[in-house]
Order: C-alpha cells, then sequence, then structure tokens
C-alpha cells in the first residue's frame, strides 16, 4: 500500500449462530485512531503508514470453534 493511503482488509465469516470475529497484528497494535471495522467484519486502516505494516489476524469464534485467516500488509 502506498503511504497515506486507505487499506481495507476483508474477513468472510459466516455461520450460525453467527461468530465472534476480531482482528489483532501480529506483533503490535492496530493503529489507535485509525482503524475500524463494520458489520461485514472488513478492517479499514486510515492514513498507513510504515509502522503498520506486519501481519494482520482474523479470528471468527463461536460454539462450533475457531477459524481464523491472515493477510500481510506492506506500506
Amino acid at each position: 500500500a502506498v503511504a497515506g493511503s486507505t487499506v481495507e482488509l476483508a474477513c468472510g465469516a459466516q455461520g450460525d449462530p453467527a461468530p465472534r470475529v476480531q482482528w489483532h497484528k501480529e506483533r503490535g497494535d492496530l493503529p489507535w485512531g485509525r482503524h475500524e471495522v463494520d458489520r461485514e467484519h472488513t478492517l479499514r486502516l486510515d492514513a498507513v503508514m510504515p509502522a503498520d505494516a506486519g501481519t494482520y489476524v482474523c479470528t471468527a469464534q463461536s460454539q462450533l470453534g475457531t477459524a481464523a485467516a491472515s493477510a500481510r500488509l506492506r506500506v
């Protein structure tokens, strides 16, 4: 991604009952005040900077179990 741009990372978690979805960054925190997760579980990072580079993990958890997927961001 280009520094200063907005990045969206989708997480297609579905189920019945609906899973609880959480995003986190490996070896760091989500950018304070510059991230948002919408109803479809998409993580949006605003005004990305080099410090935001890394691996982001989406974890979906329900009574049936847990699943995770990751995406690597380069800035």
